[in-house]
Formats: structure tokens, C-alpha cells, sequence
């Protein structure tokens, strides 16, 4: 259930900020002055901001608190309480303030929380991880013992309509030469469907593998299923209401796990760098 709420709320709360960012403007042009509205038109268009700047100039990862953001967020919210409902004596008229406030903080401490991950029982330093089966972009059937003999990079991303995730494949696809000087298997995972992953693989057109976990088989295997992790609304381009965890996990040339990166924040990932710096401590 919580699972679903969060699925409904993260496609209706960057849609009723925008509303309340237009709806002052509109009242501000029309009446006048009032700091109730001037309040909520900075709120409100910041929280819009954001999530209009994720897709127009998405990031690979953000701090967990977005305080470039939370400030002026938190200074249009007490313009609106104290100055509009207290000094203009119209609580009832900062209301929506609140509510876009509250719904701030429901995004930072609830929606991009995923929880503590940090005792997981397959995914270990040490631990063999386990064989599974995917799919490419044709769905011709992969194993992962094909990745055996060499070290192997897996990014487990929920799909290509994740910005975060596009950005953050895009920063490794930069370090293409870097990978392959060390020989590196560098595996992209998401359960999306095959005609996207294929169109990712066609965009970066690298010695990559990108491929599809089909109906989250793996990330079930792996306990990194994410149960309506997709925004509602998104269904209708063909993604399943589910999806994966963001993880990633890299294995020595046996397979064997020697560094995982199982965030509890999807906007909080690790920097590409570290991947390299993982490696080279091995003598990969």
C-alpha cells in the first residue's frame, strides 16, 4: 500500500506545485500585492523547478536534503504563514502553503527514501553472487556466467524514464576507455521493456550490455524488487507499474562481490570514479 501511495504521489505533487506556482502569478497580476500569495509563488515554483530541471538537465545524483532547494522553499513558506496569514490576518489563505510545504517534506523524508538496505543477505563484500538469467534487447536469453572470467560492473537502473538513471549510465559511458583498459564487463539492468533498452543501446552504440530483466525475475532473486516503483501515469508508455531498486553491484573475475552500493536515497548514488578506484585496489 505505501508502495502504491508513493507511486501516486510523486506524479500529483510536481503538478499541483506548478498549479499553485501559475495560480499565484495570475493572482499577483491581477490584484496586487500580497505576501500569502508571494510566498507560495516562491514555494511552489521551486518545488516545480526541481522537478522540471531533473528532466531538462538531469543529474546522475543530488545530496539527500536538496538544500539549494529546501531554503528558498523554507523562506517562501514562512513569507506565506507569517506575513500573509499572520500580519494579513488570512490563515485559511496560506492553507495551500502548508500543504506544498508538507508535501516538500514528504518528498524529501518518505518518497526518496527506500528504506535501510544495509543488512541484505545475498548481496555481501565476499559473497559469490548469484547466477541469474536475462534477456538483450532481442530477447535472446543471457547468463551471467558468460561475465565470468573478467570483473564485471552490474547497474541495476529502473528504466529509461528515470533521469537520474539516464544520467547516470551517461557518466560511465564516459568512462568507456577507462573500463575497457581494465577489461571490465560492464552490465546494464532494467526491467523496461526490451524495445527501450535496445533504443538505450542504440543511443550509446558502446561494448556495453544492456539488458532486460523480464518481469523482475532477477531483482525478486536478489530482494531489490521495487513494488510499484514506477510513477503513476507511466504505464500508458508500455512500463510495467513495477521496477528495481537502484544497485549496483561489482564482482572480481570469479564472480565473487567486491563492492555493492545499495542506497536507501534513489537521488543519492555513488560517483563513477569509485568504480575505478575499486578496481585498481583489486590490481584489476
Amino acid at each position: 500500500m505505501t508502495s502504491l501511495l508513493k507511486s501516486i504521489f510523486i506524479s500529483v505533487f510536481p503538478i499541483v506545485a506548478l498549479y499553485f506556482a501559475i495560480d499565484s502569478v495570475i493572482h499577483l497580476l491581477s490584484h496586487g500585492i500580497s505576501y500569502r500569495y508571494i510566498g507560495r509563488l516562491i514555494l511552489a515554483s521551486s518545488i516545480a523547478l526541481l522537478f522540471i530541471m531533473i528532466f531538462i538537465r538531469p543529474v546522475a545524483r543530488t545530496d539527500a536534503n536538496l538544500k539549494a532547494y529546501t531554503l528558498p522553499i523554507a523562506i517562501g513558506f514562512l513569507i506565506s504563514i507569517v506575513f500573509g496569514g499572520i500580519i494579513e490576518n488570512d490563515i485559511n489563505g496560506s492553507l495551500p502553503s502548508i500543504g506544498l510545504f508538507l508535501g516538500w517534506i514528504l518528498y524529501i523524508k518518505w518518497y526518496s527514501v527506500l528504506g535501510s538496505r544495509a543488512s541484505h543477505k545475498i548481496i555481501k563484500l565476499g559473497y559469490k553472487l548469484p547466477e541469474f538469467e536475462l534477456q538483450d534487447g532481442e530477447r535472446n536469453k543471457i547468463s551471467t556466467s558468460k561475465f565470468k572470467g573478467n570483473p564485471s560492473i552490474f547497474l541495476f537502473y529502473r528504466g529509461n524514464w528515470c533521469p537520474l538513471c539516464m544520467a547516470q549510465i551517461k557518466e560511465i559511458a564516459s568512462l568507456y576507455n577507462e573500463l575497457e583498459k581494465r577489461k571490465v564487463n560492464m552490465i546494464f539492468i532494467s526491467p523496461q521493456p526490451h524495445k527501450y533498452t535496445k533504443s538505450l543501446a542504440k543511443k550509446f552504440d558502446l561494448n556495453f550490455n544492456f539488458l532486460v530483466d523480464h518481469e523482475n525475475k532477477v531483482a525478486k532473486q536478489l530482494n531489490i524488487f521495487a513494488k510499484n516503483g514506477i510513477p503513476m501515469g507511466f504505464q500508458t508508455l508500455g512500463y510495467d507499474s513495477d521496477t528495481v531498486l537502484p544497485t549496483v553491484v561489482i564482482t572480481d573475475n570469479e564472480g565473487k562481490i567486491i563492492f555493492a552500493d545499495l542506497t536507501d536515497n534513489y537521488r543519492v548514488r555513488p560517483e563513477p570514479k569509485t568504480f575505478l578506484n575499486i578496481l585498481d585496489k583489486q590490481n584489476i
